[in-house]
């Protein structure tokens, strides 16, 4: 039975894109109790959208800053709170790294694309991650 309000369940996220000596790297965080490696998400805030509250997040939990671009690169689900989240992605690119920020208990890693798809273990996962990347290629050109 969820025992939160339904907004709780409507989440936004991005993937962290940027281009680190010639090469894509991906930017993965990790969880508040550290036994996974995730996307910065979190809920739809609804006097922000989904767009704004995924840079909100992006700050709050990764420290980052940049461009969310409004291709969404695709959407997951995940249980949390007894129910089910959805979470829309978009990709990043980011422009700014802070040193500290609200949530930096959390650990940041930066990897390519192959190491994201392997740490992550869920195709779903993998396939966000590929379309973003393929949505901030485009957005370069």
């Amino acid at each position: 039975m969820r025992n939160k309000p339904d907004y709780y369940y409507v989440q936004s996220g991005v993937v962290p894109v940027k281009i680190i000596n010639g090469k894509v790297k991906i930017l993965l965080i990790s969880s508040r109790k550290k036994k996974r490696l995730i996307l910065p998400k979190g809920i739809v805030e609804e006097e922000l959208g989904p767009v704004e509250s995924a840079k909100k997040e992006a700050w709050e939990e990764a420290g980052i800053e940049g461009e969310v671009l409004t291709d969404p690169a695709g959407t997951y689900n995940y249980k949390k709170w007894g129910g089910i989240c959805e979470v829309l992605v978009f990709p990043m690119i980011v422009k700014k790294i802070h040193d500290t920020w609200p949530e930096s208990f959390r650990d940041r890693y930066w990897v390519d694309y192959e190491e994201a798809a392997r740490l992550k273990k869920d195709k779903k996962i993998a396939h966000i991650i590929n379309n973003a990347i393929k949505i901030s290629d485009n957005y370069k050109k």
